[in-house]
């Protein structure tokens, strides 16, 4: 832009700023309003702005807990367009979800109709629906009408709306919360009113109460869907006194005995927030993975209640050791973290004690106390007043009939009169403190109340119950100026308060009782696979391009077996159900097999590589069954090697294990258990070397040492024997043939060897 059309104009204002500013004023805005309008609680009546809205609006709709229902989209479309202006559908899932047994331990929404379920199904749409209060949400909004609270416009400034509920329960603990805002986030567990009442009680006797103290009154959360929970006492004081913690949740169930020895696991109650849905599928999962093989099926016979059934593959274990398994793969164990992150003011985010948020809550019942007292004594006030002015009517009934038949403006008349003397006739000489301001004269509220009585009012009666309302009102009012000038009663008050409320909602309330339990969790064992598994014999099939079987029972090992077209037997062997294979490839990894995994012998089995990741480029070197505290020798084509425990070798991943590092064109080559004192090493140009087994290292993982030298080719083969017993080897009529005089081939690790005995086998093997 040239200088000349530039506005130079200095009435007109520089609207231009920098970007970062911009950017970050405006990005702060968004978070404020994100934090204290949408995503965290008040610490008061543990409501979000949204869940307040709903339950005002259901208010001015009269829904109460006894009344009818009305349209689940009559009302989400009067919050919406009356306070909260944002989607109705987001409005109508919030809804939903106060209505949800499962999700709030005390719903604050009646639902009729489908309103969702456990198992994560969506509520119906929201003209299908229809909705009214709970008493909960009667007991949070009870005083709204008694200026209990603030107002503020709504967002048109059109209505009016509560900046707090007058919440005479701690809602916030008693149903949890959860949210994510920018830059921080809250999730506080559901929690029993009858204990929370019994916390508060105690909080009001002795403010100054430690928050391990309260953990008498408030053990744990109370979870809608019950459960166990298996955390510590130490964790959950710490979670409490910090405001930030965990809390281990696990599935409560029950052992049916079928007879027999049989038996099967009945799940009653699952943890908290968990879809039993999902759950049920990832169960389905692990069992057909096999990953629990001592689980055999499940099924889900739930109604209204929750029945899931888990049958054992295996009778042999307990149950205990079941459910501890599906504890660590499954979420019948889950863990509930404690973030608890709330306005503590109803403006400032803070991660209180759950001692602080108690004490937020009691400050505030104060509060609502004091407001509702002043407002019922200005009440009081105001009907005292009328009452002076009926009892003076009816003192001077035919004066007040005269001024009203006969005067044209009879209100200011009645103003204009002295009734002073009247007042001695009126009121008691205790309570009589002369006449009102004016002399005697009449105020103009009660003038105008004096001009609205009716004439059915105009009989004796009516005087004496006037004067019993007046002197009612005079006894209420003094309590009322009591309790407004002492501290004591009006916590005296407020303990009352919280003793109805404890009543009301405690053991004679259906949803009364504590749903969640503790238990210890205790350590669990591993179990041995064989343990979990029916021993069983097989006989383990796989052929030279690595196709992999189990066949029942121990065949004939020299039994003609049906392999694929080209394809033929490798390794052939009996083993047990509960045995682990190990397999070694080339690539210098040890991979790990259940053999209770291994598909049947019906078929051709399945490639070993699916079932381990086997790169494609590496070959299966050595198939054998694994046994605890044995040692192997494993060697690489280049004559590198060294002695490793087999249990180091185990490996609990399908990636498998690396042992034996190699690089370039050198392949991992051999693997033998080790057995005696002397190591015999042969290559491809038939140079036979014995040394002592002493002299390789026993190792976890490496390349290993030098075990023969070579000038051309590599390493052919290698084992282990023992000295007094001699070398021995199958020549190629298959006859063993022991050679006892080793001198000749006898040095030290590394050298070069002497060229094979007579007989030795042509293709440079042992055995």
């Amino acid at each position: 832009m040239s200088d000349d059309t530039k506005n130079i104009d200095p009435l007109v204002p520089d609207l231009s700023e920098p970007l970062r500013r911009a950017l970050g004023d405006r990005y702060l805005t968004y978070a404020l309003s994100t934090i204290m309008h949408r995503a965290l609680p008040d610490a008061r009546d543990g409501l979000k702005p949204v869940h307040r809205r709903i339950l005002f609006a259901m208010r001015e709709l009269k829904l109460s807990s006894t009344g009818g229902f009305r349209k689940s989209a009559k009302i989400s479309g009067d919050v919406m367009g009356n306070y909260h202006p944002h989607g109705d559908a987001a409005i109508y899932d919030a809804m939903a979800r106060l209505a949800q047994d499962f999700n709030v331990r005390y719903p604050l929404v009646d639902g009729q109709g489908n309103f969702g379920n456990i198992d994560g199904d969506n509520p119906a749409a929201a003209r299908y629906t229809e909705a009214r209060m709970t008493s909960a949400a009667e007991a949070l909004i009870e005083g709204l009408a008694e200026n209990a609270v603030d107002f503020r416009e709504n967002y048109d400034g059109t209505l009016t709306e509560p900046v707090v509920m007058p919440a005479s329960f701690p809602n916030l603990l008693a149903n949890g919360s959860s949210g994510i805002a920018v830059g921080m986030a809250t999730n506080i567990p559901p929690h029993n009113i009858a204990e929370l009442c019994d916390a508060c009680l105690h909080l009001i006797k002795t403010p100054d109460a430690r928050d391990e103290t309260l953990m008498n009154f408030v053990p744990g959360p109370d979870f809608p869907t019950g459960g166990t929970i298996v955390e510590p006492r130490e964790n959950i004081v710490e979670a409490y006194r910090t405001g930030r913690g965990s809390f281990r949740l696990r599935c409560k169930y029950e052992v049916e005995d079928l007879g027999r020895g049989q038996w099967q696991v009945v799940v009653t109650e699952i943890p908290y927030q968990v879809q039993k849905s999902k759950l049920i599928e990832k169960i389905a999962e692990l069992i057909q993975n096999k990953k629990i093989p001592i689980l055999g099926d499940i099924r889900d016979e739930s109604a209204e209640d929750v029945r899931i059934v888990l049958e054992p593959r295996s009778k042999n274990v307990e149950p205990e050791i079941l459910m501890n398994m599906l504890y660590r793969s499954s979420d019948l164990e889950v863990r509930f973290s404690l973030n608890m992150n709330v306005l503590i003011d109803g403006l400032t985010p803070k991660v209180c004690s759950m001692k602080e948020v108690l004490r937020a809550f009691l400050d505030h019942r104060r509060d609502v106390l004091i407001r509702r007292s002043t407002y019922r004594m200005e009440k009081i006030d105001h009907r005292l007043e009328v009452l002076e002015g009926l009892i003076i009517a009816f003192l001077n009934l035919d004066r007040v009939i005269d001024i009203i038949r006969y005067d044209d403006d009879p209100k200011a008349a009645l103003m204009r009169e002295d009734w002073g003397r009247t007042f001695v006739r009126a009121m008691s000489e205790k309570d009589y403190v002369g006449p009102p301001e004016g002399e005697g004269e009449l105020t103009e509220v009660q003038a105008e109340a004096i001009l609205n009585m009716r004439l059915r009012s105009l009989r004796r009666l009516e005087e004496m119950e006037l004067k019993r309302e007046r002197d009612a009102l005079m006894e209420e009012r003094a309590g009322l100026d009591d309790l407004l000038n002492s501290g004591d009663l009006q916590w005296n008050r407020i303990a009352e308060q919280i003793r109805e409320t404890k009543k009301q909602f405690g053991k004679d309330h259906p949803a009364g009782a504590r749903r969640s339990v503790f238990a210890e969790a205790g350590e669990v064992e591993e179990v041995p696979l064989e343990a979990m598994i029916d021993r069983e014999p097989i006989t383990v099939v796989c052929s030279e391009m690595g196709w992999i079987r189990a066949m029942t029972g121990h065949i004939d090992l020299t039994r003609e077996l049906k392999f694929k077209d080209g394809d033929g037997p490798r390794f052939v062997f009996h083993a047990e159900t509960t045995d682990r294979l190990l397999a070694f490839g080339s690539n210098g990894r040890f991979y790990t097999v259940s053999a209770a995994n291994l598909p049947g012998g019906r078929g051709m089995g399945e490639p070993l590589r699916l079932i381990v990741d086997l790169p494609n480029e590496a070959e299966i070197v050595d198939l054998f069954i694994h046994k605890a505290g044995r040692k192997l020798l494993v060697a690489s084509s280049a004559g590198d090697g060294f002695v490793v425990p087999e249990d180091d070798v185990v490996a609990q991943t399908r990636s498998g294990k690396q042992v034996l590092n190699v690089r370039g064109d050198t392949r991992a080559r051999v693997c033998k258990p080790v057995g005696g004192d002397s190591v015999a090493v042969v290559g491809e140009n038939r140079k036979v070397l014995v040394f002592l087994l002493d002299e390789l290292p026993e190792m976890g993982r490496g390349k290993g040492v030098r075990l023969q030298k070579y000038k051309d080719g590599g390493m052919s083969d290698v084992t282990t024997f023992t000295m007094a017993e001699g070398l021995s080897w199958l020549d190629p009529a298959g006859r063993t043939r022991t050679e006892l005089e080793l001198a000749e081939w006898l040095g030290k690790r590394a050298g070069s060897g002497r060229m094979a005995p007579r007989g030795f086998p042509r293709d440079n093997r042992f055995n």
